[in-house]
């Protein structure tokens, strides 16, 4: 079955933008575009309150720079906690064989 693509229109600070999307990804596609203008909200009011007025380019890449760092952060974690899984399967593995041995 193919994918039928729709156009979505998203909210991002103030401005609209016309996205084509799978319907059903649509969901995802507004949830990223609200965490991405949560985000850019987010600094822009930083920045305000510091008493700099950032730019719209500026505060966009700020927002992604923050963003993909979360998303590193993730995949190390996942790295992490899929290395610790591989070492207590290689442990069980190994007691296993051992409680094995000892009924043979």
């Amino acid at each position: 079955m193919a994918n039928s693509n729709n156009t979505l229109t998203v909210s991002i600070l103030e401005r609209d933008f016309r996205v084509n999307c799978p319907a059903e990804s649509q969901h995802e596609l507004v949830d990223a575009a609200k965490l991405l203008d949560d985000k850019m909200r987010e600094i822009r009011l930083a920045s305000q309150n510091s008493g700099k007025v950032l730019g719209t380019d500026r505060i966009a890449v700020i927002a992604a720079l923050n963003i993909a760092h979360e998303l590193q952060q993730l995949q190390n974690k996942q790295t992490q906690v899929a290395e610790e899984l591989e070492r207590i399967d290689e442990r069980l593995d190994e007691a296993l064989m051992q409680d094995l041995q000892l009924e043979l």
